[in-house]
């Protein structure tokens, strides 16, 4: 395996700047998720480190190596692509020995990579069956299977799970997570599903328009948005937004947004912003039913089981708090709510208030 540098790459076609001065690294043996909305440059990220696109400025560096001028051959990377890409005609066993066979390995070689991959991926069994008689599943995992035996120096996964049902992916998430804990392998994957990239991935790699928005772990990028975009792209239901001023009155620091007021004399970061428009962001858990400065009616209520998302209707926005199912509240009834300080961010001009 070995670490992977991407420096100020950019690409365009004709006059559409897809990606412009892209930089980070992926250690050895991590797994890095590029995330962003469809349309962000997340792919074509991918096919440059791949070598099946040439970048027009930038380089990368696979170990110690640039690759950027290299042809796919060279590079050393096995890609995964969203349709598997099986050969039809192939059995199991065929599809994932192909590439070493283009290499000559020799055939005792083959058969043991073969073999050992199959039994690593839970598909030994299927080894003789067509791509035709296989599950969605299992033909991702064939398609894995096909990269693994190439032991290459870094994995690329181009969107690998969205063609499978919900059921399938949660249990293939869990998979990747277990192969990828055995193999230790240098992983970039590419989606645009949150739940994908929180619960996979070591590091967040976080698009918009071709460029970073933000790059940390999970949990920095959720309790630490740096800016208006990741904090509102990541989480589910979405953060709360409120515009509103930094105002003293009296001793006091207060946010406020036309009847909401929020006391925030605690916040020092904020002194600075008095008198100035900010941007308040409210996570849907650090919503608490009680006697609080949100005050409303309750819209809608969504039952999920072990919580509900509740809809409520506070001076003409709609704020949504994740709750205990237990509150006795309906649809109509009067709420308050009150705030937990950890879940409330505040932006001025788009950028995160340290």
């Amino acid at each position: 395996m070995a670490e992977l540098n991407i420096e100020n790459l950019s690409k365009s076609y004709g006059d559409n700047k897809v990606i412009e001065d892209i930089s980070f690294t992926v250690r050895d043996g991590e797994f890095c998720i590029v995330l962003g909305p469809s349309g962000c440059g997340k792919s074509t990220i991918l096919r440059l480190i791949s070598g099946l696109e040439l970048q027009e400025g930038g380089t990368i560096y696979i170990g110690n190596e640039e690759v950027s001028g290299l042809t796919p051959k060279e590079r050393d990377v096995a890609l995964v692509f969203q349709s598997y890409a099986l050969y039809p005609h192939m059995s199991v066993y065929d599809n994932m020995a192909f590439s070493l066979k283009m290499k000559k390995v020799p055939r005792s070689e083959i058969n043991s990579k073969v073999i050992e991959g199959a039994k690593l991926l839970k598909i030994d069994d299927l080894l003789q069956r067509k791509p035709k008689e296989l599950s969605g599943g299992q033909r991702q995992r064939v398609a894995i299977g096909r990269a693994i035996v190439r032991e290459p120096q870094v994995f690329l996964f181009d969107e690998p799970l969205s063609n499978l049902d919900a059921k399938l992916r949660n249990a293939m998430r869990v998979e990747l997570v277990r192969l990828h804990s055995k193999l230790n392998t240098t992983v970039v994957y590419v989606t645009h599903d949150q739940v994908e990239a929180m619960t996979l991935g070591q590091k967040i790699v976080l698009l918009n328009e071709g460029k970073v928005q933000q790059t940390g772990t999970p949990a920095e990028i959720y309790d630490m948005p740096a800016n208006l975009f990741a904090a509102t792209f990541i989480g589910s239901p979405q953060m709360n937004i409120l515009d509103g001023r930094i105002e003293r009155r009296g001793d006091k620091l207060l946010f406020s947004s036309e009847r909401i007021s929020l006391d925030v004399s605690l916040r020092k970061n904020l002194e600075e912003y008095a008198g100035k428009t900010v941007t308040a962001g409210i996570r849907p858990e650090s919503l608490l039913p009680g006697n609080g400065p949100l005050t409303g009616k309750v819209e809608l209520i969504e039952h999920l089981g072990s919580e509900i998302l509740l809809h409520a209707r506070i001076d003409e926005k709609t704020i949504i708090a994740r709750l205990s199912p237990d509150i006795d509240k309906r649809e109509g009834d009067d709420i308050s709510l009150s705030l937990a300080g950890k879940g409330v961010h505040f932006f001025f001009m788009g950028e995160r208030i340290q």
